[in-house]
């Protein structure tokens, strides 16, 4: 069984965690851990029965597969002081924007890595995991992480100047789309819908549509058409979404996203 280690305990790593173990891609006794916060670590830890680790150099040397979830700022200063640890390693880097060229300067010759983007669905299964292209993997490790991070969700492998819009698209949307779901959910209340209710049908009407298109491969316009009645009320409704501008709001935001 391979073994995988986190260096770091973030909102990102526990997300991560928690949907390989909810899926049961890795068993929890597989999975090690070591952050500075060592009683936020342990909590996680006996809340998921992964082992955390007070030594990150021994868990290091126990593990397979590391996974850097620090800061991005924080990387070089973190991996620096394990360099010869991380050597003949998998090293996988959730980092944003540390790509496959930043770690080839930074890490021994041996050490094999990958940059990956994943989003906080992947908690539940439902997430995007996107692989850079450029990778130093060997055919068996590369199939290994991708069935690992495609039992949480869709793997998406782009090349590295791709990854900056494809990390927006799969990373910053999900809060978008809880705004969407919120907005919506504030106009059932509008009209006399217990909260709990309209949040409970805005959240799977977004996911439902979403998971059809995947299934389905219809283009989204085609699949608004199909609920458009002629003179029916959902085409009300997506007249007065085109006169506020959604779509360009849309697309501002994503725009803005990537420019940071």
């Amino acid at each position: 069984m391979t073994r995988i280690g986190f260096i770091g305990m973030g909102n990102m790593a526990k997300a991560i965690v928690k949907g390989l173990i909810l899926k049961e891609a890795v068993l929890p006794d597989d999975i090690s851990a070591y952050a500075p916060s060592q009683n936020k670590l342990k909590s996680f830890a006996e809340e998921t029965r992964i082992i955390p680790y007070q030594d990150v150099e021994k868990m290091i040397a126990d593990a397979d597969i590391i996974v850097a979830a620090v800061k991005p700022d924080l990387i070089e200063e973190v991996i620096s002081p394990v360099k010869d640890l991380l050597k003949n390693k998998v090293l996988l880097s959730v980092a944003a924007g540390r790509d496959f060229d930043y770690y080839e300067k930074l890490l021994d010759s041996s050490t094999r890595h990958l940059y990956i983007m994943p989003n906080t669905p992947v908690q539940i299964g439902e997430g995007i995991s996107i692989f850079e292209q450029n990778h130093s993997l060997t055919d068996d490790e590369f199939e290994t992480v991708e069935k690992m991070f495609s039992a949480i969700g869709i793997v998406q492998i782009l090349p590295a100047d791709l990854m900056g819009i494809g990390g927006t698209i799969g990373g910053c949307t999900p809060a978008f789309f809880a705004m969407i779901i919120e907005a919506i959910a504030d106009g059932g209340v509008l009209h006399g819908l217990p909260r709990d209710a309209a949040l409970r049908l805005a959240s799977q009407a977004l996911a439902g549509t979403g998971k059809m298109q995947l299934e389905t491969g219809q283009h989204p316009g085609e699949m608004k058409d199909a609920v458009c009645s002629p003179g029916g009320l959902t085409i009300q409704g997506v007249e007065s979404l085109e006169k506020d501008g959604i779509r360009a709001a849309l697309i501002r935001a994503v725009d803005a996203s990537v420019k940071k």
